[in-house]
C-alpha cells in the first residue's frame, strides 16, 4: 500500500537530482538505497526465500505430529 509522505522544497530536489544521478525509476528507490546504506543492509538478502518457503498449516506442522 502506498503512503504519502510531506518533504520540503529543498528535499524534494536533492531528491530529484539522486534519482536522476542514481538512474532511480522512483522516489521510493532513491529512499530505499538510502536508508540500506545508513543501516549497512545488504539488498540480496531480500527474497533469498522467495518460492521456497511454505505457508504454515498449523494441523501439518503440529510439533507432536512429526516424525523425529
Amino acid at each position: 500500500m502506498a503512503k504519502t509522505i510531506l518533504v520540503k522544497e529543498d528535499v524534494y530536489r536533492i531528491l530529484s537530482r539522486l534519482k536522476d544521478e542514481m538512474g532511480a525509476s522512483s522516489f521510493n528507490e532513491v529512499l530505499r538505497r538510502i536508508i540500506f546504506k545508513a543501516y549497512n543492509i545488504r539488498a540480496d538478502m531480500f527474497g533469498v526465500d522467495k518460492n521456497r518457503i511454505s505457508k504454515f498449516s498449523p494441523e501439518r506442522d503440529r510439533l507432536e505430529d512429526r516424525d523425529w
